[in-house]
């Protein structure tokens, strides 16, 4: 059984369930993918399989040649599975792997916020704006003592690159899915701009259903 599927961010919106209560979710159209490879525990050491997801116009000739007669596609990316036994390279995959109730993981790349000050980049409080101190509002303040360590320690929170990192929602619950329009709704938000690569798989430290609902 495949454990994941390739999918696109379409965005936020909300659906009204069949007690009258109103679910925020958001909107994953997932797949159609393609099995590109077959990872076996016999050849690799291991279970997987690899999935192409959105065809591409051109592709240089080491990709054109691992892809030989299933297409041109944009996006390759492995995702373990178990009991390959009925899964074949050219198989199509969609929203049909994942059913209301289920629990999921979502990964993406969060949206990148460019170079930040540590008030926005760490939530730092900044210094009082008094007694002389009229430009340290934002600034971070002592990163580090002079004689020991006499260095500034690794991982200090600092301003730098904000975003624009892998990031996993786990345990989102699987409101809604359609086949036929290969769509998901999951509860709450997903990482990344709309349009956005995301990976969809069950999840690995899944909760149980109840405790997903509000």
């Amino acid at each position: 059984m495949i454990q994941g599927i390739l999918g696109k961010k379409l965005g936020a919106t909300q659906v009204f369930l069949e007690d009258g209560r109103v679910e925020p979710v958001t909107a994953i159209q997932v797949g159609p993918c393609t099995v590109t490879q077959v990872r076996t525990k016999r050849k690799d050491g291991y279970e997987a399989v690899q999935l192409g997801f959105e065809e591409v116009r051109r592709l240089n000739k080491p990709e054109a040649g691992h892809l030989k007669g299933m297409g041109p596609f944009r996006h390759l990316r492995e995702v373990m599975a178990t009991e390959l036994g009925d899964v074949q390279v050219g198989q199509k995959v969609d929203a049909s792997l994942f059913q209301p109730g289920e629990i999921v993981d979502v990964i993406g790349v969060s949206k990148g916020r460019g170079f930040q000050g540590g008030v926005r980049r760490h939530g730092f409080k900044g210094g009082p704006k008094t007694h002389g101190q009229s430009d340290r509002l934002r600034a971070p303040g002592s990163i580090g003592a002079t004689t020991y360590p006499a260095r500034v320690l690794k991982g200090r929170h600092m301003a730098g690159h904000m975003g624009d990192r892998r990031v996993t929602v786990q345990n989102l619950l699987v409101v809604q899915s359609d086949s036929e329009r290969n769509l998901i709704m999951v509860r709450g938000a997903v990482p990344g701009a709309s349009n956005g690569l995301v990976l969809v798989r069950r999840a690995k430290k899944a909760a149980p259903a109840s405790a997903t609902k509000g």
